[in-house]
């Protein structure tokens, strides 16, 4: 969606360096092979699209197969001191080597890529001090496990975390990768570590050795100031942190290894594992990998293979073709694994299981960074639990979420019983990366014979169409969408899944509009009132019915609304459908960014009670909007159905620049705007 924004800006290429990743349209079914192949098949309208659009605007494209942008950005970009965006939450994954990597959504990209300044709320800071050193079966996943358990999935919202102390320099430079992806599940802003000899180490092993000598001149401005001040410190004492697995549903309901079994018993939560899955974004590196194959080179040793399938998904062609030369493919089939295509395939929900039917109760442990109910397999009664790869693998091997490696015994071929030793991990390959295969296109040096097509019959690509103008007027009589309940995420504003082939066309991809939020006013899904004809139907069929009828609508929403993905989608769908205003609680910092910049306008209620008072089929006005100001509040007048009606204050953290988006009808029609005001101007001094 960010190309077909860029295409719509009307410039003939990228202002900075920018490349393209296609990771989220390889689903997982039968093993990396088979799978990529029928991806290429099936989705090769878009990858042909993604390559000539990278081709004709001077971008660089990492072909299907590559493996996920987090992981190839710490491999080939990343470098200490720099400042990247990405459009994935999980960006900040290159804060492990030192770099501001940060989230955000497909049209901040844009601006970026028009050469336009990039702007972002001065931060608070959280410092999370480490000190003493991990033992045992304890890794950095589990240091962003606890943390998220501590600071739960708001608490770092508008904040850099930041790692210090003589903890770290115990973790490796992936392993400070792994804690820093998974700060966007504590809604961090980005995380960051300070420059060490293990990121030199890694720089130098993924030949960037220039770069290393470089930060190693200046390595004392890559560093915390000496008793740099934060506005929150979390202390973590590695020495006696144990392995943590997090979850169902949200990944800050951390469970120490010593406590889950009784968790699971309590909650009554499926004891029985249906799945194990080691990989992604989060934890592919050679060092994961090895540590999980440890643990597995014992089970061999005694005839034990997993009891649960077991999935690995590699973070790029580079670390399966290392692992592949080193053996490690071969130890984890012959265990029972099947190793998936290099891409996010099960973590985002491309992932096709043959074994569980949709409802079905089951339970799934992974080494992701995100558990969100269906997430993984579109089945909201998958209990998905988050932990280490070595953890997963142990439980894989046991098949119950009863097993506590550290304490139980397995049963080997004979019948005799054993306890599986502590894991050991190697964090650089000693005969160094193997790139595998070339999946990189550069950029042809002349771009005038390139053409990018979109064909105007095609269900997956769309060229977008400029939203209108604001009109100038008040917000009058807007009916209430959805009162949404609860958690909700981006995933449930715009699902993924089967759901991401339409992600190029708008109005296909809109029909998944908000269908997973909980209905306040009946506690189901994609089941509302429409204010027009007093029946109930699905969420996307009734803002479509509000849009033809010329009816307005907002959505009413609760606390951290928009948390989890960067999916730029879960703006554009309500904008196209014609919402004008998300009036929530609070909003996770990237969603609400995506909202100004697509015109809509995302408000907090002054006063949370507030929300209790409205009714789904109250109507509201959105008041005095030709004096909307920084720092001003708004008022909302609510009429109920009994025309009594009362004011509802709400704020907004819009600035100068941003209102110019929402006059316009959003960010890139105020780009067109200044640019044609600008070609004016010289043509004028011509």
């Amino acid at each position: 969606m960010a190309v077909l924004q860029f295409i719509s800006s009307g410039l003939p290429n990228s202002a900075v360096p920018t490349t393209i990743h296609c990771d989220h349209l390889i689903e997982a079914h039968k093993g990396s092979g088979l799978d990529l192949a029928h991806a290429k098949e099936n989705n090769k309208e878009v990858f042909d699209f993604l390559s000539s659009a990278s081709s004709k605007f001077g971008i660089g494209f990492w072909k299907p197969g590559s493996g996920i942008i987090h992981q190839i950005i710490l491999e080939n970009y990343a470098f200490p001191g720099g400042l990247v965006i990405g459009t994935d939450s999980h960006t900040p994954n290159a804060g492990g080597l030192g770099m501001v990597a940060i989230g955000v959504g497909g049209a901040d990209a844009v601006d970026v890529m028009a050469g336009l300044p990039w702007e972002l709320k001065a931060p608070q800071y959280i410092g999370v001090h480490l000190k003493g050193s991990l033992k045992g079966w304890a890794s950095a996943k589990d240091i962003i496990l606890n943390v998220a358990g501590q600071l739960t999935v708001s608490g770092g919202t508008g904040a850099i975390v930041e790692y210090y102390g003589p903890g770290v320099e115990s973790l490796s430079c992936t392993g400070m990768a792994t804690i820093c992806n998974m700060g966007a599940e504590v809604g961090a802003t980005t995380s960051l570590f300070p420059y060490n000899k293990r990121m030199t180490e890694y720089l130098r092993a993924t030949n960037r050795t220039q770069i290393a000598e470089e930060a190693e001149k200046h390595r004392e401005l890559l560093r915390s100031d000496e008793n740099a001040k934060y506005d929150k410190v979390i202390e973590v004492d590695l020495d006696k942190l144990e392995p943590h697995i997090n979850g169902p549903f949200t990944p800050d309901r951390a469970h120490p290894l010593s406590k889950f079994k009784e968790a699971v018993t309590r909650n009554n939560w499926p004891s029985k594992l249906h799945a194990g899955l080691i990989g992604s974004c989060t934890n592919s590196s050679y060092e994961d990998m090895t540590r999980a194959a440890s643990v597995i080179k014992q089970a061999l040793d005694r005839g034990v293979k997993t009891k649960s399938p077991f999935y690995i998904s590699p973070g790029s062609e580079q670390v399966r073709a290392t692992i592949a030369r080193d053996g490690l493919v071969d130890i984890f089939e012959k265990v029972g694994g099947i190793v998936l295509s290099n891409a996010c395939g099960p973590c985002i929900g491309q992932w096709r299981r043959d074994d569980i039917k949709k409802g079905e109760k089951n339970s799934i442990i992974t080494s992701f960074n995100r558990n969100f109910k269906g997430r993984n397999d579109d089945n909201p009664e998958t209990h998905a639990f988050v932990s280490s790869p070595e953890i997963v693998t142990a439980f894989a091997l046991s098949g119950d979420l009863s097993f506590d490696p550290t304490k139980d015994s397995l049963v080997d071929s004979k019948g005799q019983k054993f306890k599986l030793q502590n894991p050991i991990g190697i964090d650089l390959p000693p005969k160094g990366f193997d790139p595998g295969a070339n999946t990189y296109q550069k950029p042809p040096e002349d771009r005038s014979q390139v053409h990018v097509k979109v064909d105007p019959n095609s269900n997956r690509l769309q060229i977008l169409k400029p939203f209108n103008k604001w009109n100038g007027e008040d917000y009058v009589d807007q009916a209430i969408l959805i009162k949404v309940k609860g958690k909700c995420t981006t995933d449930d504003i715009s699902s993924a899944g089967p759901w991401l082939k339409y992600r190029g066309h708008l109005d296909n991809i809109s029909n998944n509009l908000l269908i997973r939020a909980i209905n306040e006013e009946n506690g189901k899904q994609n089941h509302v009132h429409n204010v027009l004809t007093g029946s109930y139907g699905g969420v996307p069929e009734t803002a479509r019915h509000y849009k033809k009828e010329g009816l307005g609508w907002v959505v009413i929403g609760d606390t951290n609304y928009g948390e989890g993905s960067s999916r730029e989608h879960a703006a554009l769908e309500p904008r196209h459908l014609g919402g004008v205003a998300v009036i929530v609680k609070s909003f996770a910092r990237i969603h609400e960014t995506n909202l100004k910049k697509q015109g809509i306008l995302p408000l907090t209620f002054a006063d949370p009670a507030d929300y209790d008072k409205i009714k789904p089929n109250d109507r509201v006005s959105i008041l005095n909007l030709a004096n909307l100001a920084p720092g001003q509040q708004v008022t909302m007048k609510v009429t109920h159905k009994d025309s009594s009606s009362f004011d509802v204050k709400l704020n907004h953290t819009f600035n100068e620049a941003q209102i110019e988006w929402f006059r316009a009808g959003s960010a890139l029609n105020r780009m067109n705007e200044i640019n044609s005001h600008k070609a004016k101007e010289e043509v004028q001094t011509a």
